[in-house]
């Protein structure tokens, strides 16, 4: 079955990188001119290396540290070597260090997403995207798995093994709370899975992950989900993605890999796999929203998990073909707290670091801040909302906000089936008040942006 992780000691920090660069100036023979954390959650940095007149351009990737991987950083370095080794546009790595744990590879140039692009110059990408996904999908499988690359020990099981570990792994095994959306719809997905058909390939899974340039695809990057599945889960998890970077017509991505691949796209599969990885957020970061650690980016984590949640029920409501009742949302209060919590928050957004990854920390923040300050306007409101479903649900109220996830979570695991279409409505509901605590009223952190629908009818 290959590899799975936890959350490794030796985690690449600062304290580390003398040994880094060491280790890069002996291995390229040159002098290391610059080092810049990437103001992100997870430790990267970029490296340039002056040698005999020229500028290597280099990235240092280390373990996430708010949450557990799903596979070893060994073996992303691993399917991201064999990947190159294969023709597959992606960076070339050039070593592994074992202490601090992190990986060296080539810097690849222009943009994630798109900036300024024309209309033509994003299909122009978009299409050779698609035509990357399938040769990575034709390569053979039998010298991944040699390699060590997790797969199902029955190939039969390959549209399932990613979706069972990372269930497994990345929630089971750390779960700290109740969580009775994430429960819903994973039962919902055991009951109605997707259809055994025999498929198997290399797949990034966490697909839509690029750079380009002035509308010329470069490389596909960040490969931490990579494995041997089912080629189709490549083509649900960008539809996520898209909400943000707006790919374009999904429907003719779909066409574009049935050209290059000469097969026809499993709607049905594409679907399953889609929800399923809707929850991928929900999963991964449960315990880090149960259990933040000093150096996670709590917000980033719950706006996620609060957006992708909202995409998995709008999933589920399509496939059902439910139509989801609007929400109405209460009046802010004025509470005492009002005036400090406008205080904090006007004053985080005066200071001013000169350094780009402390900036990145006041940002955090920052708008952890808004959502206390929001919470403060709205959150009791919306708790007793909450309480309201759950005892039309149950016949009892709660005692309060751990009861009642308790009591919600319980239900669930009871449940049949029976009472799906009635737990889809109070999770709107709930989700979307969830959503709306994450900041101000048409906040970035606030807003909802919804997917593509597979029958081309308007976002929900």
């Amino acid at each position: 079955m290959g590899e799975v992780a936890g959350i490794p000691e030796n985690v690449l920090s600062e304290e580390g990188l003398p040994k880094v660069m060491a280790w890069i100036e002996a291995h390229f023979g040159g002098t290391v001119v610059s080092c810049t954390r990437q103001a992100r959650w997870r430790p990267l940095y970029y490296v340039d290396v002056a040698r005999n007149g020229e500028t290597i351009g280099l990235v240092v990737r280390g373990d996430r540290i708010d949450s557990v991987l799903l596979f070893p950083l060994e073996h992303e370095m691993r399917i991201q070597s064999l990947m190159h080794a294969h023709g597959i546009s992606v960076p070339k790595v050039h070593g592994w260090i074992d202490d601090p744990r992190c990986y060296i590879m080539d810097r690849v140039g222009g943009i994630f997403g798109f900036d300024k692009e024309t209309p033509e110059q994003r299909r122009a990408v978009m299409r050779d995207y698609m035509k990357l996904l399938a040769d990575l999908h034709a390569l053979p499988v039998q010298s991944f798995k040699d390699a060590g690359i997790a797969h199902a020990d029955d190939s039969a099981e390959a549209h399932l093994i990613g979706a069972r570990l990372m269930e497994d792994v990345q929630y089971r095994s750390t779960k700290q709370r109740p969580d009775p959306f994430l429960e819903f719809v994973l039962a919902w997905l055991r009951r109605n899975p997707p259809k055994n058909v025999p498929r198997e390939a290399v797949v990034t899974w966490d697909s839509g992950q690029f750079h380009q340039q002035d509308g010329r695809f470069l490389a596909m990057i960040d490969l931490e989900l990579g494995h041997i599945g089912d080629p189709m889960m490549d083509l649900a998890a960008f539809r996520m993605r898209d909400t943000v970077l707006h790919y374009g017509d999904i429907a003719q991505f779909y066409a574009d890999y049935e050209e290059f691949s000469g097969r026809p796209v499993d709607l049905d599969a594409i679907k399953r796999h889609h929800l399923f990885f809707t929850l991928s957020n929900a999963l991964a970061f449960h315990v880090s929203l149960a259990a933040p650690t000093p150096d996670s980016d709590y917000m980033t984590n719950q706006q996620w998990v609060n957006e992708t949640n909202l995409f998995a029920l709008e999933a589920l409501a399509e496939i059902l073909d439910l139509e989801l009742a609007p929400v109405e949302m209460p009046e802010p209060e004025v509470t005492q707290a009002a005036i400090p919590f406008e205080h904090i928050v006007r004053n985080l957004t005066r200071i001013e670091t000169g350094e780009v990854y402390s900036q990145h920390q006041i940002r955090i923040l920052f708008r952890l801040a808004r959502h206390l300050q929001r919470w403060d306007e709205v959150g009791r409101a919306m708790e007793q909302a909450t309480f309201d479903d759950v005892e039309a649900l149950t016949g009892t109220r709660p005692r309060d906000w751990q009861d009642s996830e308790k009591m919600l979570e319980d239900f669930v695991l009871a449940d049949d089936g029976t009472h799906d279409q009635q737990l889809i409505q109070l999770f709107n509901r709930k989700l979307r008040r969830a959503q709306s605590l994450n900041g101000p009223v048409g906040s970035a952190m606030a807003r909802h942006n919804p997917i593509q629908r597979f029958d081309g009818g308007a976002r929900i």
